[in-house]
């Protein structure tokens, strides 16, 4: 049996991006995608929001890969004509309370390397999107939108070129380690098979701990636990009159229900935080009272008839409802003992905006 140099199980974008920044290196990649297209799963089910790095623990990866892989990021579309835009957000204060909290995000943001947040007025936020009605603002000019399905087709083409594969309908089934090779069983539409791998990335996303459990010589107390927090998103179908987005200040577990542009336009809003056992990806109609509460306080012109179920999507969290946020976890060999594995759990939100930087820090890992 020929033995692979590497195989990463997941093609989402941080998975798509790992198997691409491996392969230009010059190593033979093999990606394992259970589904028959890429990005399936909570890479094509998000905001599509570049993310500036703002909100995240000082020194935690989140906050270091958000702000790094941000730059890549934009360099990236630029390189690859991938369709974005830098439009900026302004993050809203409703109260004094929350206007104190606008300092401590602009604090947090300075720690972490973001040092262009304007602090706006209430008066100075109408200005710039006079339909908002709030006591305060923050402006981040380094946040965008990006064509994610563009992003992911790219990062594909930059594995295949450099002579790496995408399997798809290629579902891990498990894997034992001995002789320094992983032997992987993987279920197809035909049959199972088996193959050898030197290096092994579990970069599944919401099914990171499901795989790692099927790795036989992981450590068990290696593996946290995957929770689901479902995001509802309520397309506006109606003329709105935002340029930026807009984005209340953060509630537990997510960012809150925001204003969201895409490329062609039109505005969303979403997600809230709904914990459920298992992803599916119903919108029920009955959000909308909340939505639309919600809304009104930063944009009183709103109309309920216009929020229409749009989409939903789910994060991967290794926390669950009242806990401190998460970081990400990446796991490599100086952590769990086994050399050319690389775990990834807790890949949510920035992860599209840090997966070139993810990339890196696999890379290293392996080194």
């Amino acid at each position: 049996m020929d033995t692979l140099d590497v195989v990463v199980i997941g093609g989402g974008v941080v998975g798509l991006a790992i198997a691409k920044t491996l392969a230009l290196t010059g190593r033979e990649v093999v990606l394992l995608e259970r589904h028959s297209r890429i990005g399936e799963e909570t890479s094509s089910r998000n905001s599509e929001v570049i993310h500036a790095g703002i909100y995240y623990q000082t020194n935690s990866l989140k906050a270091l890969l958000c702000v790094s892989g941000k730059e890549l990021l934009y360099s990236y579309c630029e390189e690859k004509s991938i369709p974005y835009d830098r439009c900026g957000k302004v993050i809203v204060a409703l109260t004094k309370d929350q206007e104190e909290t606008l300092d401590i995000i602009r604090a947090r943001a300075i720690e972490n390397g973001v040092e262009d947040l304007q602090p706006m007025t209430g008066t100075e936020v109408a200005e710039l999107e006079p339909a908002v009605k709030c006591i305060a603002g923050l402006f981040s000019p380094s946040t965008g939108i990006v064509d994610a399905h563009s992003l992911m087709v790219a990062l594909q083409g930059d594995l295949e070129n450099a002579g790496g594969n995408v399997a798809f309908l290629s579902d891990f089934s498990q894997a034992s380690f001995g002789n320094d090779r992983f032997r992987l069983r993987v279920a197809t539409e035909e049959s199972t098979t088996e193959v050898d791998a030197r290096c092994l990335i579990n970069a599944a996303g919401l099914q990171a701990s499901r795989v790692a459990r099927r790795i036989a010589a992981l450590d068990p107390r290696y593996i946290p636990e995957t929770r689901f927090a479902k995001g509802n998103y309520f397309v506006y179908q109606a003329q709105h009159p935002f340029q930026h987005l807009i984005y209340p200040v953060p509630e537990p577990g997510g960012l809150g229900i925001h204003v969201t542009l895409d490329l062609a336009g039109g505005a969303r809003f979403g997600p809230n935080v709904e914990w459920v056992d298992e992803p599916e990806y119903s919108v029920s109609s009955q959000h909308v009272d909340r939505f639309f509460d919600t809304i009104k306080g930063y944009w009183p012109d709103v109309s309920r008839d216009a929020l229409t179920p749009g989409y939903a999507g789910v994060r991967p969290k290794i926390v669950g409802p009242g806990d401190p946020p998460g970081d990400f976890v990446i796991q490599g060999p100086s952590d769990h003992g086994i050399p050319g594995l690389v775990n990834l759990f807790g890949i949510e939100s920035p992860g599209l905006t840090a997966s070139l930087a993810i990339a890196e820090k696999v890379r290293e890992a392996l080194l």
